[in-house]
């Protein structure tokens, strides 16, 4: 039988797809794209806007057209929290929640005999273990791997739906990580990506202290020529303090990425951020202490309920102040069944517009700033690309950098999925230019 995928939404998704690849593999189904015919349709869904829901369902009905006899499961954090509307779509047959996406094989088993929908979504107070998915040994590219090493979210800010469809914080066990670590670098890969809901709470629920510089110590100290990624690190979670514990880590990249969502502290209250302005630029100034080039990219939400123009503008100053490699500008979309949603306090759509415009311009301004911060300087870059007619190579820097070099297809070939040391040189765009040394 052919199986095909479509997965929306963040990276842990992605890795989960990953995971049930190999899962549909070992059972004996034959991988297909999702523009092929398949026998059974898998879309891994998200619902972290109102508008990841409704790309989730538009996903839905096309595969169905594509397949009018195919099976059809849906997983994902729709599946979890938004399970009433997908029983009122006959497009679907099978309604997976979280912890349940292991139990897909059996389940398409189940459906192929009996022919009746089938819907498993636990309980949030029944998701209180990690859902662990298999060692995952492949990726889509051969340059950079993804390992998932937590579940859920504690935090529950006033505009997140997360928390709800993930369930609460739970670790998955270290040497299963590490295992997967050593396999994957093993398998060539330069580039380990440690990735979770939010990766921060890495073995917080023991005693309420992370554990994640325990974790990276011990893949730092694998043999190999690789270097290590965090996908994010809350300031919901972590301090000035904490961070430096992750400096002494030679494999560690110097760039995270560290969410503000807004640079007004009456703002990131009524978000329930657990952290004010100041705190945040601590963090800030600790990065910049270890390297005064640390990349940090962040979210900024425009238009949350109630935010006046002051409020809009800290976080304008913050922007510009943080010397951000990258900001993600959200327009604040209300999520049904988070406290935000609920408030009377709306910013007219026109004016969170302009004001995601605006912060827009200043985060294209503070990337640019930072590209020419690195001209002159030696940064390590993984290469993962030839562009035979640009005749250049180009990859990312440990501080995530994109850098273009040129080069002829030989020396091409020697360079991809190697970690070389590059001179920034210029800015091109919206990234750089290098030579190798």
């Amino acid at each position: 039988m052919r199986v095909s995928f479509l997965t929306l939404g963040c990276k842990v998704n992605q890795y989960e797809t990953q995971a049930l690849k190999a899962l549909f593999e070992k059972e004996g189904y034959q991988l297909v794209s999702d523009e092929e015919p398949a026998d059974v349709c898998i879309v891994n869904s998200c619902s972290v806007t109102n508008i990841a829901d409704r790309k989730s369902r538009q996903a839905i009905r096309k595969f169905r057209k594509n397949n009018p006899e195919g099976i059809v499961a849906v997983t994902g954090c729709y599946a979890q929290v938004g399970s009433a509307d997908l029983e009122n779509m006959p497009e679907v047959d099978i309604i997976a929640g979280t912890n349940e996406k292991t139990a897909l094989p059996k389940l398409v088993a189940q459906f192929a005999e009996e022919h009746r929908r089938i819907t498993r979504v636990p309980a949030y107070r029944d998701l209180g273990c990690f859902d662990e998915m298999g060692v995952v040994e492949a990726m889509e590219g051969r340059t950079r791997a993804y390992i998932k090493i937590q579940e859920g979210c504690d935090r529950f800010c006033s505009y997140c739906i997360i928390p709800y469809a993930r369930g609460p914080v739970r670790s998955r066990r270290e040497e299963d990580i590490l295992e997967e670590a050593r396999r994957l670098i093993g398998s060539g890969y330069r580039e380990i990506v440690l990735t979770g809901i939010n990766t921060a709470l890495y073995g917080s629920e023991e005693d309420g202290v992370p554990k994640l510089d325990r974790l990276i110590g011990k893949i730092d100290a694998m043999e190999g020529d690789f270097r290590i990624r965090l996908s994010s690190l809350e300031p919901t979670v972590i301090n000035a303090d904490y961070v430096k514990k992750l400096f002494p880590f030679k494999k560690l990249c110097h760039h995270v990425h560290l969410s503000i969502q807004s640079g007004s502290d009456s703002v990131l209250r009524e978000m329930n951020r657990r952290y004010n302005r100041e705190e945040y630029l601590q963090i800030v100034e600790a990065l910049r202490e270890c390297d005064p080039a640390y990349g940090i990219s962040t979210d900024i939400i425009v238009g949350f309920p109630g935010e006046t123009d002051g409020d809009f503008e800290q976080s304008i100053q913050i922007a510009r102040e943080s010397g951000f490699c990258r900001v993600h500008v959200f327009r604040y979309s209300p999520r049904k069944g988070t406290p935000a949603a609920a408030r009377k306090d709306q910013v007219p759509s026109k004016e969170k517009n302009r004001r995601s415009e605006i912060l827009s311009e200043v985060g294209k301004q503070a990337a640019e700033a930072f590209i020419r911060q690195n001209i002159g300087k030696v940064r390590p870059v993984l290469f993962e690309e030839y562009l035979p007619k640009e005749g250049c190579i180009t990859g990312y820097t440990d501080n995530y950098l994109k850098v273009y070099v040129q080069t002829d297809p030989e020396g091409a070939e020697n360079c991809l999925n190697s970690i070389l040391p590059v001179r920034i040189t210029d800015t091109f765009l919206d990234a750089a230019v290098g030579v190798l040394l």
